[in-house]
């Protein structure tokens, strides 16, 4: 039998049956090693898999199809170890927030270097735009045309004003689509209007912090009456990159790829080389320097990671 994993809480699966469209308990039976790390999770929202049943209705998984693409984040206590958020995603959303919670940009770019790494499509939303003054949409416009010059998607919403909520529905329809954001960045808001009967749990923003609390504990597949789904998924406090040489990172920033063509050193790491174009863009302000940040922040765990 066939199916696709729609829920995960870490001990046990639900697996949809794809000619019935029953849902089936599930354990694994036997190992999966499909990457080559130490993983928390073999298996994710999102996969395709064979299983069996036994007597009782309980569903055995047994196999797992090759996956097109997958999100990870790094472990919360164990540093070594990696979680797989979600697997065979067809879009990512990102909810940028200005404030309520003031979404960080490392965040955001570590969330598109890893888009870029595992070919995924990313989509950054910027939302709660219904709570900012005239100033503050000014600024989120900037950002906008700084993400949207290096390639990116974006799109204004809100929850509240419904602000196109009817053109995120086009964009994400019969599609596999999963929203990451800082706690409290509305994620689970904008499901719930997108799709009220949904009802996710949501949270009020802590006033000392101006954080967000997790409301989400394990991941679980939620379809659309529109047509296609969106995982859901715990609070992602940082994404992981594994299995990537130190020389491949520049590839997962375009604007720094595109740029180090004209370095004068074909194998130019744009950190202190001579004639880096890259480093003379950053002088100049043609490449953002908080970019460049991750870009070096994430060059330094790859280098650790090989010397492991």
């Amino acid at each position: 039998m066939k199916g696709l994993i729609t829920k995960s809480t870490g001990s046990w699966y639900q697996v949809l049956e794809y000619e019935t469209g029953r849902f089936f308990e599930a354990r694994i039976r036997g190992k999966f090693k499909l990457i080559k790390t130490r993983l928390t999770n073999p298996l994710a929202v999102g996969d395709l898999v064979e299983f069996s049943l036994e007597q009782d209705e309980v569903a055995w998984i047994t196999k797992i199809e090759p996956r097109k693409n997958y999100l990870i984040r790094k472990s919360v206590n164990l540093s070594k170890e990696a979680h797989i958020i979600a697997s065979n995603i067809d879009i990512a959303c990102f909810i940028f927030t200005l404030k309520h919670p003031e979404t960080s940009f490392g965040f955001l770019d570590r969330f598109l270097a890893c888009c870029e790494a595992y070919n995924i499509k990313p989509l950054i939303l910027f939302n709660k735009m219904d709570v900012l003054s005239g100033e503050e949409k000014e600024i989120t416009a900037e950002i906008e045309t700084i993400y949207q010059e290096i390639g990116y998607d974006t799109l204004e919403i809100s929850s509240y004003s419904n602000l196109n909520l009817e053109l995120l529905k086009d964009i994400i329809k019969d599609k596999v689509s999963v929203f990451f954001g800082h706690s409290g960045s509305g994620k689970s808001t904008l499901v719930n209007a997108m799709q009220p009967d949904l009802n996710l749990k949501t949270s009020e923003i802590s006033s000392t912090h101006l954080k967000g609390k997790h409301t989400t504990t394990f991941a679980q597949m939620h379809f659309w009456t529109f047509g296609g789904s969106v995982i859901d998924t715990p609070g992602v406090r940082e994404f992981a990159m594994i299995d990537v040489q130190k020389e491949e990172i520049q590839h997962y920033f375009p604007e720094i790829f595109v740029a180090g063509r004209k370095c004068k050193y074909h194998n130019c790491m744009h950190i202190n080389e001579p004639k880096c174009v890259v480093l003379e863009k950053i002088e100049q302000g043609e490449i953002q320097e908080s970019r460049y940040i991750t870009y070096l922040k994430i060059m330094e765990e790859a280098e650790e990671n090989s010397a492991k």
